[in-house]
């Protein structure tokens, strides 16, 4: 046996998976599983662990770590499973706040609209949605909300390449990710214009491609035009600040 009981808890609870997704990937009947996992069924250890070590190492048994996955781990991810892959790592993602979906269900309602009445060829996206950033195959970002204009990045899978305009909301769970990681990739990628709602502070922050990474900081008052659309489109961060004053206080 190249790994241990241990090795392949640690490894499904990294992965993800239920028992029952465990048990129809390797063969291993449901019960026996709980059993094996729970340490209640020393004796049918060497039996099942081909079999599992086969779903959670990969045909070739080679554990991975992080900085080491790829585009094929990412999509062996199960469905129910959130997650991004940034240069091999592979960021596990909490299900969005009420909050969350509310401000980028305004922010793309307003693009969204504003495209329409313009008749724009540019294309408005709201998660979750695959964006190949890299084009390489050690990356797959969701951004929150994105805009994209060259429609020839447009892929069955999702996108392949970068977005021209990307709008990220923090979260306690994804702060130092969106500020520091995924801010040097949106423009690294050529992202050209990339917005940070912090509804905890109430601020948005502003990154312009072609200005190098210095931020412009906006209160979330009145309205502030899009750089994308030389400032035509204009959201409304008066409306983003109510959300927040009616929805940023909901008890767990």
């Amino acid at each position: 046996m190249s790994i241990t009981l241990a090795d392949i808890v640690r490894i499904n609870a990294e992965r993800g998976y239920s028992v029952a997704e465990l048990s129809e990937y390797s063969g291993v009947p449901v019960g026996t599983l709980q059993k094996i996992l729970n340490g209640d069924r020393v004796d049918a250890v060497e039996t099942f662990f081909p079999a599992l070590e086969n779903v959670l190492l990969g045909a070739d048994h080679a554990e991975k770590r992080q900085g080491e996955y790829t585009l094929e781990d990412y999509f062996r991810l199960p469905e129910d499973r959130r997650a991004e892959l940034i240069d091999g790592v592979i960021y596990d993602m909490a299900a969005p706040t009420p909050l969350h979906q509310m401000i980028a269900g305004t922010v793309y309602a307003e693009i969204l609209a504003f495209i329409k009445k313009n008749e724009g060829n540019c294309l408005p996206f709201i998660a979750p949605a695959d964006v190949q950033l890299d084009c390489d195959s050690r990356t797959m970002v969701q951004p929150d909300v994105f805009v994209l204009c060259k429609q020839e990045k447009l892929k069955r899978f999702g996108i392949y390449g970068a977005p021209d305009f990307v709008l990220e909301i923090l979260s306690d769970s994804t702060r130092k990710k969106d500020m520091t990681v995924k801010l040097t990739k949106y423009m690294e990628a050529g992202v050209k214009e990339y917005w940070v709602i912090d509804p905890d502070r109430r601020l948005l922050i502003v990154y312009i491609g072609e200005e190098e990474g210095i931020p412009r900081l906006y209160p979330l008052q009145g309205d502030i035009g899009m750089n994308l659309f030389d400032g035509r489109l204009r959201i409304d961060l008066d409306e983003i600040n109510d959300l927040i004053n009616r929805f940023g206080s909901l008890e767990e």
